[in-house]
C-alpha cells in the first residue's frame, strides 16, 4: 500500500484545481465575497510618501485600435489600472471601478484601464470587456510602458493629481465604489 504525504496530495490537488482553471475561479468568488464586507476598501489616505512625478512619456492603444499620447491627460486627474484577463483580483476589483467610472465627472477624471495582457491576448481583452458589459475606458500597451509603470503584481491603480504628481498607489484588488474614494477623486478634481 502506498501512503502519499499529505504536503504532497495538497501540492497535487493545487495544481490540478491550477491548470482547469477552478483555482481563478475559487479566487474570484473568495475574493468577491471578502470585497463586500469593506475589508478591501480603498483609502483615500495617501499611500505615497513623498509625491513623485507621474511619468506622460508613453502610448497606449485603445480597443479599436487607436493610439493615444498619455501627454494629452496632463492636467486632469487620471484614475490609471493596471490589470490582465487573467488576474483573479484584477477580475474580482473592476465592477466596483465600473461604478466609480459611471459616478465620476469625466470632464475632470480620465480613466485608463491598462490591460497588461499580451498583444496576442488582445482578443480575449475585446472579448472580456464586452462580456462583462464594461463602460470604462480600456486600453492595451502600446511600445512598452514607462519604468515606473513596470509593477511586480497586479492590480495596481495610480491616482495622479491635476498637478502631474502621484497621489494615490493601490497595489492589490480594492474596492473603489466608496463615498470616501468619490470624495478624495471630487477633491483632486476641484484642486
Amino acid at each position: 500500500m502506498i501512503t502519499l504525504k499529505p504536503w504532497l496530495v495538497t501540492i497535487a490537488f493545487v495544481l490540478i484545481l491550477k491548470y482547469t482553471g477552478a483555482l481563478s475561479g475559487i479566487t474570484y468568488l473568495t475574493q468577491s465575497a471578502v470585497m463586500k464586507t469593506g475589508v478591501m476598501d480603498a483609502s483615500p489616505e495617501a499611500s505615497v510618501r513623498k509625491q513623485e512625478p507621474f511619468d506622460y512619456g508613453f502610448t497606449v492603444k485603445d480597443l479599436e485600435g487607436n493610439v493615444v499620447n498619455m501627454e494629452t491627460l496632463r492636467g486632469k486627474v487620471i484614475f490609471l489600472n493596471l490589470w490582465a484577463t487573467w488576474c483573479g483580483p484584477c477580475r474580482v476589483e473592476m465592477p466596483s471601478i465600473e461604478a466609480l467610472y459611471n459616478s465620476a465627472d469625466k470632464d475632470d477624471v480620465a480613466f485608463v484601464m491598462l490591460s497588461l495582457d499580451t498583444e496576442q491576448n488582445f482578443n480575449k481583452v475585446v472579448k472580456y470587456v464586452k462580456d462583462k458589459g464594461f463602460t470604462f475606458p480600456v486600453y492595451v500597451v502600446n511600445k512598452g510602458v514607462t519604468e515606473q509603470l513596470q509593477v511586480r503584481s497586479i492590480p495596481v491603480t495610480f491616482v495622479v493629481g491635476k498637478d502631474g504628481n502621484i497621489k494615490r498607489k493601490e497595489v492589490g484588488a480594492a474596492n473603489y465604489d466608496t463615498p470616501k474614494f468619490k470624495e478624495f477623486l471630487k477633491g483632486l478634481a476641484g484642486e
